[in-house]
């Protein structure tokens, strides 16, 4: 997602000191092994993963701020050529980039062909389509995808915290104690399978073409599909980044609407949680990360509202 679309937070581990300033030789260095120029090359965002656009030619490289995020983003690999197989419109690896994923210094990097040349982000109505459309597909064993196990990157990331206050981290590792109770207890109604792991719209472009594309493909599992659902639902119900009109419209697209189901409220608040950890993992190297992780959560400790809570 670029700045200023609302973060997924998918947190993990191994992100201390991530930043422009130290991804720059990782990129030069990435670049030069695969036979790549970085030179110009332009920071898009900085989440999960640092995205850089190169400048003499349409291709994106990846610098994943996990540093054990090597079998992660091999699995990715993995299923941008599956998904190419299926011609399904998604993320393709860029193939003379050689072997990917590459280990450089410390930090695990991937090459992608650009899918466009301005912004540009498709609409909930077609993330809702490529959403149902990826949930009826059939992965090979092949693939490799693990089981959905929130909760162990939610302790991950609960370990990496740093400088924030330590009754704010003993609150959430409550918090998370009792959601783990919580999520063992929910009964899912869609069928199990696939899922993008991240699905939201900042996660859906606007291709050259015209036609919407699903990017960031390292977050596949194998899990209850209503958590490919969760994201879009509390963008709209408790933070407000769509309106109603544009989350129904996802809903009659999908098929489905996760908030008339009773385990909503328990997916919600582990998302809101996971999305706020990984704020937290962030506010040691930035100020208004660390600014906007107290905002968030002093709303889940006090029940407060969630509208002013800032997308990153």
């Amino acid at each position: 997602m670029a700045s200023g679309v609302p973060d997924g937070g998918r947190a993990g581990s191994g992100a201390s000191g991530f930043t422009e300033e130290t991804t720059i030789d990782v990129l030069r260095d990435a670049c030069a092994e695969a036979g790549l120029d970085a030179s110009g090359a332009r920071l898009l965002r900085l989440g999960s993963n640092a995205v850089y656009a190169l400048a003499d030619r349409p291709v994106i490289v990846r610098i994943a701020a996990d540093a054990d995020a090597l079998d992660e983003m091999r699995r990715a690999v993995g299923v941008a050529r599956w998904l190419a197989a299926e011609d399904f419109p998604a993320n393709r690896v860029l193939p003379e980039a050689g072997a990917q994923p590459l280990l450089v210094g410390g930090r695990v990097v991937t090459f992608w062909e650009s899918v466009q040349d301005a912004e540009e982000y498709a609409t909930l109505p077609e993330l809702a389509d490529l959403i149902r459309r990826l949930h009826w597909l059939e992965e090979p064993e092949s693939l490799g995808l693990p089981y959905f196990e929130p909760f162990v990157k939610v302790r991950a990331s609960l370990r990496a915290l740093s400088a924030v206050d330590e009754a704010d981290v003993a609150y959430l590792a409550e918090r998370a104690d009792q959601l783990e109770k919580d999520y063992g207890r929910l009964d899912f109604v869609l069928p199990f399978g696939v899922i993008h792991g991240d699905a939201n719209i900042g996660n859906v472009l606007r291709a050259r073409s015209g036609q919407a594309v699903l990017i960031d493909l390292d977050g596949f599992v194998l899990a209850p599909r209503e958590w490919d659902l969760i994201l879009t639902a509390i963008y709209y119900d408790r933070y407000g980044w769509h309106t109603r009109a544009e989350y129904e419209s996802f809903v009659h697209h999908y098929g489905f609407d996760v908030m008339n189901w009773p385990g909503y409220p328990v997916l919600a608040d582990l998302r809101e949680l996971m999305m706020t950890l990984w704020m937290g993992g962030k506010a040691a190297a930035e100020p208004r990360a660390a600014e906007e992780f107290a905002r968030r959560v002093k709303a889940i400790r006090t029940g407060a509202t969630r509208r002013d809570w800032r997308p990153f």
